[in-house]
């Protein structure tokens, strides 16, 4: 692995401020578009199924060359690899917007994915350069702030910008942003000396390949364990496959150690069981609303705007809060109201009103908003200098698979259970020993050498 530029002598915040607002634009493009869809159905002549791709083809490649584009980063000038993302994220955004052809949106919508990549790629690397390391715990919880505030207001403002004009301009409306995003990060992330950007070698794209190959074929099989079971089936089995060749080329044997150590594969397994929460979100608050208490997408668009108000301020608190005494300590907490707001969840029925659903919304915000900066802070306290564009890469996956899978399995829940309270319970329940499942995790006492190096790590 490379070697990272020395640690900065003082914190320059505007590049934590360029890179959050490019992290809002990487995330909302996973939910935004979907209001676009009835619109590029309807005038590029496409099924509604067919215009779920519009949303696959973003996500598939922003989880696929996450770690392989991480590990590019690390050789990388990680300004460049920024520009390089916003230019990239500029231009597949302008070719979905004047694709006279569906086949293009999709091309574009793949190469937005390819830019999201990058993005996360410079994510802990432009951190760790522009903070210093006793303020990175409030750097990371700015970033989610920003990036919480953003998903809150981005769909109604796709919205009405797709009412107003058409599904087009909502493509077209983060250009300007992207423009100053580039701007602010030329000028203020620091360069990585001796370094630009440097050819990705045949190893490196083979590991792409592979890689990339496995975690797309793991997200097609969940995508279609419903619909087409033997599909899913043989999809499963070329993932495992692909993964097992990934893993005796020699590029992975970096990774792989990254991940094996015990303090970074507990954040990881914590990472993954609690990111569980998204099946409640995703899949069972909008079936529980429309089908137990008979309201509309309404009142559950009302009901998420809780768990966003209260994730939103109690972000920067937790990134705070990780600087003063420690990531470990403030993931635990937030790890633990999430259990208490999940259990809450059990008491609901048919009688329930939004009030009702308010306040224990509020619960896992807050659980989220101390859980989400400690964790991401935890996984760069405990990587080592040089490998923190793979261990971005790695933490993007892990959350992509797990905000895939929650939906996927918390279905399976409701249908077994029946539906209706019961199958919102019972979907509660799963969601609930995951995230438990976590928490055992980080409450387990962490090896010597482990507590050692997260000192260090601090310091």
């Amino acid at each position: 692995m490379a070697t990272r530029a020395v640690e900065p002598g003082r914190t320059s915040w505007p590049p934590v401020v360029a890179l959050g607002l490019a992290m809002l634009m990487v995330t909302s493009e996973m939910t935004i578009p979907a209001v676009t869809l009835p619109g590029i159905g309807a005038e590029l002549g496409v099924s509604a199924a067919a215009t779920a791709w519009v949303l696959l083809a973003y996500a598939l490649p922003s989880a696929a060359v996450s770690v392989p584009a991480g590990r590019w980063a690390d050789g990388a000038d990680v300004r460049a690899v920024f520009a390089l993302a916003m230019i990239g994220l500029g231009l597949a955004s302008a070719l979905v917007a004047f694709a006279p052809t569906f086949p293009l949106v999709v091309a574009g919508r793949l190469l937005q994915g390819i830019a999201g990549a990058l993005v996360v790629a410079a994510y802990m690397p432009i951190i760790s350069g522009s903070v210093r390391p006793e303020q990175r715990g409030r750097a990371i919880g700015f970033v989610i702030t920003i990036m919480t505030i953003g998903a809150t207001v981005g769909m109604p403002v796709g919205g009405l910008v797709a009412e107003v004009f058409t599904w087009r301009e909502v493509f077209l409306m983060k250009i300007p942003l992207v423009a100053v995003v580039l701007w602010v990060g030329l000028r203020t992330i620091p360069r990585t000396p001796d370094r630009g950007l440097p050819r990705p070698s045949g190893e490196l794209v083979r590991e792409a390949l592979l890689l990339g190959g496995a975690v797309a074929a793991l997200l097609l099989a969940l995508d279609e364990v419903d619909g087409q079971p033997l599909v899913a089936a043989a999809l499963g089995v070329a993932a495992i496959g692909l993964g097992l060749w990934w893993t005796r080329l020699t590029a992975s044997g970096p990774v792989i150690a990254l991940v094996r150590g015990r303090s970074f594969a507990a954040t990881l397994l914590a990472l993954f069981t609690t990111t569980f929460t998204g099946g409640l979100i995703a899949f069972l608050l909008p079936y529980f609303v429309a089908d137990v208490l008979g309201d509309g997408p309404d009142v559950t668009g009302v009901a998420l705007l809780f768990v966003v108000g209260a994730m939103a301020p109690i972000s920067p608190l937790a990134g705070l809060l990780s600087d003063r005494y420690g990531t470990r300590a403030v993931a635990i907490v937030g790890s633990a109201v999430t259990v208490v707001a999940m259990l809450s969840m059990l008491t609901l029925d048919a009688g329930s009103g939004l009030v009702d659903l308010a306040w224990r919304l509020v619960l896992l915000g807050v659980g989220s908003g101390l859980f989400n900066p400690a964790i991401n802070t935890a996984l760069l306290v405990g990587t080592p200098s040089g490998s923190e564009g793979v261990a971005g890469g790695v933490g993007m996956t892990v959350r992509t698979i797990a905000m895939t899978v929650a939906p996927a399995v918390t279905a399976l829940a409701w249908t077994v259970a029946g539906g209706g309270a019961g199958g919102f319970r019972a979907g509660v329940v799963v969601i609930t020993a995951a995230v438990g499942v976590g928490l055992i995790v980080l409450l387990a006492p962490a090896s010597p050498g482990a507590t050692r190096a997260a000192a260090e790590g601090a310091r």
